[in-house]
This record gives C-alpha cells, sequence and structure tokens, in this order.
C-alpha cells in the first residue's frame, strides 16, 4: 500500500507516519531525505533520530529517492519516506532542471511498482499566502503538483492538523 501524508509544520504528520510504520508487522526502512545545513536543522535531524526505534534501517538520500526507494522496498518491508517536500528543496536548490525532471518523473513510475508498504511525508504548503519570491512561487507550485500526483497513485492520503488524522481517499485509519 502506498499512503501520502500531508500536514504543516509541527502538525504531526511524521509521528502518525512512525507510529503506521511500528503498527504494520514490517520491518522499517526510514529514507531521509533532508541534509543538515545548519545547527536549527541539525537539531531537527536530531530530534527525528531520537524517537525512532533503533531496529528500523536508514537511508539517507537527499536527491536520488526513486533508486533509494529501489533499493530498499521488499514485500515484507514497510518504507518511511520524510519528507518530500525536503527532497523537493534539495531538486530545486541543485539548478538542475533536468536532474528535478527525472528525479520528479522517476519517483512517480517507481511508486506504482514497488512492492510492500510506503509512506510518503510531506508539508502541505499551498494554504497560505502567496510567497513573493519566484524560487518559493516555484516551490510551492511544484508541491502541490507533486501532491496532486502522488494522491493519484496513492492508495490512502491522509492530511494532519494538531495532531489529529483526517483521511482524504482510501479506508479510515
Amino acid at each position: 500500500m502506498k499512503e501520502l501524508i500531508l500536514g504543516g509544520a509541527r502538525s504531526g504528520k511524521s509521528a502518525l507516519a512512525e507510529r503506521l510504520a511500528g503498527e504494520s508487522g514490517l520491518a522499517v526502512v526510514y529514507i531521509a531525505t533532508s541534509t543538515a545545513g545548519d545547527t536549527e536543522m541539525a537539531e531537527r535531524i536530531a530530534h527525528h533520530q531520537a524517537r525512532r526505534p533503533t531496529g528500523w534501517g536508514l537511508v539517507e538520500e537527499p536527491l536520488h529517492l526513486a533508486a533509494a526507494l529501489q533499493g530498499a522496498a521488499s514485500p515484507d518491508r514497510c518504507l518511511l519516506v520524510d519528507c518530500l517536500t525536503l527532497w523537493l528543496n534539495n531538486l530545486l536548490a541543485a539548478e538542475d532542471e533536468t536532474l528535478f525532471r527525472r528525479e520528479r518523473a522517476a519517483l512517480l513510475e517507481t511508486l506504482t511498482r514497488l512492492p510492500g508498504r510506503v509512506l510518503l511525508v510531506s508539508n502541505e504548503v499551498g494554504m497560505g499566502i502567496v510567497p513573493l519570491g519566484e524560487l518559493s512561487r516555484r516551490f510551492c507550485d511544484e508541491a502541490g503538483r507533486l501532491h496532486q500526483d502522488l494522491a493519484q497513485i496513492c492508495e490512502r492520503v491522509v492530511f494532519v492538523a494538531a495532531g489529529l488524522p483526517l483521511v482524504l481517499k482510501g479506508n479510515a485509519l
């Protein structure tokens, strides 16, 4: 099963994904897309690391997510990707349009054929004001387009606010 879990910053989306992964009964591999570019981000990463069970596998991949998913997927495994918007940010920051298009297309194509369970965590960024800068507007636009495409592929889509999940598509939690 492929699941997309959306929410704002500190909404509880990662905690929900971690709970679902833990309850799956499958071996879990956490696929982290962030990089510690500053002290604050390093602290966020450390917070996530401290919450994870020690028995979970870890793959750190900031750009080539489809390849990481292919390498880790198995029918008896749950992959938890946290987070797609950081991955998207990494691709846009690389300022390589070919890389961006190739990796985005590879993710969408790969997801349709992966065995096992996949939990995709992403920030919903399109509910606020339109950003002033060109890159910020592009980021919001690309995140919205990616979420729409993923929602078509995923069997379940959940929106989390204030720690409360709202199932938008698929079976109840």
